[in-house]
This record gives C-alpha cells, sequence and structure tokens, in this order.
C-alpha cells in the first residue's frame, strides 16, 4: 500500500488548505486574486486628499490611506507583486464606476450618507469636514445670508449642490447656482470672478486656496451648513473585502501613523505649490480615529 511521509502529507494539507482558500474568496478579493489588479479610483483635484501632481501621479492623504489598503489586500491574498492600476472618478462619476465594477475601491473625499449607503458600501471613516463657502476677503460676504441674489459656484454631484439647492428654495434666495465639473473649475470660476463664493467642504477649500494665484486674497467663511464625514466606497454586501479596508485603516490610525500623514498634507507645504493649508485637526477628526465608525455624520 502507498503510505505518504509525513513531509508528503504536509504538503498535501497545505495544497488544500490553499484550494479551499481559494474556493472562499468571494466578490472583490476573488475578482482581484482572477484578475491578478486591482483597480482604484482616484480623483484628479480633490486636493489634499486625491489629485495628481506634476508627474501625473496620484497622492495626497487619501492616497496613502488606500496605498495602506492595497498593502492589505496584498498581504491578505499573499500577492505582493499584485498590480496596482488607478482610473480617475469625478464627482459624478465616482459612485456608478464603484458600482458596475470599473474601480473596486476609490479613496478621495466622498462623503458618507444614508442615501449613498443605499448604492456602496464605505470604509470606516477616515475624515470629518463641515460644508462652509469660501469668498474673497473684499467681497464682504460673511455667511450663507449674504449670498442672495448673487453667483454661486459649486461642484456637480456633491452634498453641497444639494444643500445649496435646497437652500434656495427654502429661502427663497434667488441665486444664480453655478455647478461645475470638478473642484479646480469650481475655483477658476470664483478666482475670474464668475461667482462670488464656492460652497464646498472647507477642507477642500482649504485645498483651493493653496494653488491660488494669491492665497492671501481667499478666506473661508459661513455657519457650516452640515458636517460630514468621508470614506472610502467600494460595493455593497462584499463583508469579506470591507474587512481588509477597515482593518488597514483601523490600524493605521492604532499606530499613530494617521498623525503624521495628516501633518504631511494639512500642515507643511504640498504640491504644486508648495504651499501650506494650515489646517489643524479638528476635534470631530480626532475623535473619529479614536473610535472608527462606518457609520455617516447623520446616523451619529
Amino acid at each position: 500500500m502507498f503510505k505518504l511521509v509525513p513531509a508528503a502529507l504536509a504538503l498535501a494539507a497545505l495544497c488544500s488548505m490553499s484550494l479551499a482558500h481559494a474556493e472562499e474568496l468571494t466578490g472583490t478579493l476573488k475578482k482581484v486574486k482572477e484578475s491578478g489588479e486591482i483597480v482604484v479610483g482616484v480623483r484628479d483635484s480633490s486636493i489634499p486628499f486625491a489629485y495628481y501632481d506634476n508627474q501625473q501621479k496620484p497622492v495626497g492623504y487619501a492616497m496613502d490611506l488606500a496605498a495602506k489598503i492595497v498593502d492589505n489586500v496584498k498581504k491578505t491574498l499573499n500577492m505582493p507583486n499584485l498590480n496596482v492600476r488607478y482610473n480617475l472618478v469625478t464627482s459624478q462619476t465616482r459612485i456608478p464606476l464603484v458600482t458596475n465594477g470599473t474601480v473596486d475601491f476609490e479613496c478621495g473625499s466622498t462623503t458618507n450618507n444614508v442615501e449613498r449607503q443605499k448604492q456602496v458600501a464605505f470604509s470606516v471613516g477616515m475624515f470629518e469636514i463641515g460644508t462652509r463657502i469660501l469668498v474673497s476677503k473684499k467681497s464682504g460676504i460673511k455667511d450663507f445670508s449674504d449670498l442672495a441674489g448673487k453667483n454661486v459656484v459649486t461642484t456637480a454631484g456633491t452634498t453641497s449642490e444639494r444643500l445649496l439647492k435646497a437652500m434656495n428654495v427654502d429661502k427663497k434666495m434667488n441665486m444664480n447656482i453655478i455647478s461645475a465639473k470638478d473642484h479646480g473649475e469650481s475655483f477658476l470660476m470664483l478666482e475670474s470672478g464668475r461667482a462670488v463664493a464656492f460652497m464646498m467642504d472647507d477642507a477642500l477649500l482649504a485645498g483651493e486656496m493653496a494653488k491660488a494665484k494669491s492665497p492671501s486674497d481667499w478666506t473661508i467663511v459661513g455657519k457650516p451648513q452640515s458636517y460630514e464625514i468621508y470614506g472610502c466606497s467600494m460595493r455593497r454586501e462584499d463583508p469579506q473585502f470591507k474587512k481588509v479596508v477597515d482593518d488597514a485603516l483601523k490600524a493605521t490610525y492604532k499606530s499613530g501613523e494617521v498623525n503624521k500623514m495628516y501633518t504631511k498634507w494639512f500642515q507643511q507645504p504640498i504640491p504644486p505649490k508648495g504651499l501650506n493649508l494650515n489646517f489643524p485637526m479638528s476635534d470631530e477628526l480626532k475623535q473619529l480615529i479614536a473610535n472608527p465608525t462606518d457609520k455617516s455624520a447623520e446616523q451619529m
């Protein structure tokens, strides 16, 4: 009778375990394993979260966190040479491209809210912001009430666009709302005088100020119209992949490495102009890092 020696038995068991593990993979991890690549959705003008530097390389706070997620995927799948491909997304295309499988996950400046949770799943939060307005210091504008009858720009497909349109109707402000294709275009509308204010997340407004011709000419004002938590988005009903994503972020928070990332992007000179956003970490973000959650701000 043929008998397996102990070493052969161990090898057979290992092969069996590997096969079993491969069969257990589902959803995104299965797709990544079979294709040999992971596709990350990136923004090109969400400074300092996700944007292209002068070498057309995706960089930013969210991109550093996305790299941690990719590293955990490589470790989980035992694929150190996994190919990483970046796919450009915008405010309007990011969720459709996640749901249809074009990108496997995206990290940028995407607000986790109840409505979007019906379409995609969100990681534990990675940032918390308030929605405010960017204006010229010479404009005399101090709050949203000063925008009545004026041209106001925001970015299409964002929470700010929805809030601004609702405010216009509810308070009969007669604003002319301009919806630009991305944050860069929104700021260009403001800088060129075609709009007197740009409504968006305060951290993103600080990013736009940093790349202005004269950053000191601008200021962020107004009572926040909402507080929002950013998360990385991925396909729904994929707990296996979501755990890999969440575990990567939680480990980065627990180690304190996230604090170095924050300082790098919000309190030190950043590309493309080497300007400092001087945007200290808020108490809300400190709390989010200390107690990670995938709930939206409205569910807290």
